[in-house]
């Protein structure tokens, strides 16, 4: 009996720590101890209405730079490869040189490189930079000479000069023509086509005379947008990032953990639980939901951990309006009976093991 009485000892010491550790579980009182190293790199924020409100006055991801919005496009002014069309009523012979059986692109004007274009009875002139008023002018004005009051039209067939850049996560990448009607940015993405499932719409890069201003897509919807009246430039580039790079991940006791990519800045507490099938109402303890943000960024900045409690139905619409940002880690601690039952797990076995050390020392006592 007194060699079984040290590992009753052991195996009672061992039980105690088993108390404090059954499972995963983030202890919020011994989160940060004050003057501990740890304490310079956490702080743990309660999220509040007062919390969430800051967040949203200090939102401005639906800001656009002024000097984007002060662009007006003005009248379409020819280049060179645009093909023009040049018509003369009541004559065929010039309007279509090559016969009207032919396509219509057939009988159209190229620009040269270096901005001219070559008509009938008219000769050469120097298109490039003319509106199509201009040039309409300009054509009827030197027909005079051969035709009586001529009634001249102009119209261009297919733009080139003007041109905007589309890359990244578009499904139709390349060049996209402006046009005698103005190129809102709205309408290139819209032709671009978006790949809604790869693409980070919070990210749009556009890029012009050498400086380069991020917008967010997902703000289009919000209230106050002016997206809509950004219009492009010739030489304006438009980057939409891949969102392959930016995800948000999401542990603990919830039905499915993993990582969900971010798609767009509205994406928001409620959003992501909801994604991986919600909390588990057998295991997991709605008042201990947290946010973990900045880890990435941890030789730089604290790392901010967020807490709400989601027992209460108020909380809901607060995870409703909490938004997540890329590498958030969201994790749902386990609720007091999940610990109990793996608390309970971890005993048996070892009360098992210290039935049996006791048995053995008693048949070695007998023995004696």
């Amino acid at each position: 009996m007194n060699r079984a009485l040290p590992l009753a000892m052991l195996v009672g010491l061992t039980l105690q720590g088993c108390i404090f550790s059954p499972g995963q579980h983030m202890d919020t009182g011994n989160l940060i101890r004050e003057g501990s190293p740890e304490s310079s790199r956490m702080e743990l924020v309660p999220i509040t209405p007062k919390l969430v409100a800051i967040d949203a006055a200090t939102d401005h991801s639906n800001v656009v730079a002024p000097e984007l919005m002060n662009y007006l496009p003005a009248e379409y002014r020819i280049g060179a490869g645009d093909l023009i069309y040049i018509t003369v009523w009541d004559h065929p012979e010039l309007t279509a040189p090559s016969g009207p059986q032919q396509q219509i692109e057939a009988n159209g004007r190229l620009v040269r490189p270096d901005g001219t274009l070559f008509y009938p009875y008219v000769g050469t002139i120097d298109a490039a930079g003319k509106t199509i008023e201009d040039l309409r002018s300009i054509i009827a004005s030197r027909l005079a000479k051969v035709v009586a009051e001529p009634q001249v039209d102009v119209s261009i067939l297919r733009f080139v000069s003007q041109k905007v850049v589309l890359s990244g996560a578009f499904g139709k990448t390349g060049q996209l023509p402006i046009t005698n009607t103005p190129l809102s940015l709205l309408d290139a993405v819209g032709q671009g086509s978006v790949q809604a499932g790869s693409a980070d719409i919070s990210g749009l890069v556009l890029k012009r005379d050498g400086r380069e201003y991020v917008i967010d897509l997902d703000s289009l919807n919000r209230k106050n947008s002016n997206l809509h009246n950004l219009y492009l430039k010739d030489g304006d580039q438009l980057h939409l990032p891949y969102n392959d790079q930016k995800k948000v991940y999401v542990l603990g006791e919830v039905v499915a953990t993993r990582a969900l990519f971010f798609k767009g800045s509205n994406m928001n507490l409620t959003d992501a639980i909801g994604s991986v099938g919600g909390l588990r109402q057998e295991t997991s303890s709605g008042k201990e939901v947290y946010v973990i943000r900045g880890v990435e960024n941890l030789a730089d900045e604290p790392v901010k951990v967020f807490q709400i409690d989601l027992k209460s139905p108020s909380a809901f619409a607060l995870a409703q309006h909490f938004k997540l940002r890329p590498q958030d880690v969201v994790y749902v601690g386990p609720a007091d009976v999940t610990r109990w039952n793996r608390f309970i797990s971890q005993v048996f076995p070892t009360a098992n093991l210290l039935s049996t050390g006791v048995g053995i020392q008693e048949d070695l006592g007998s023995n004696n």
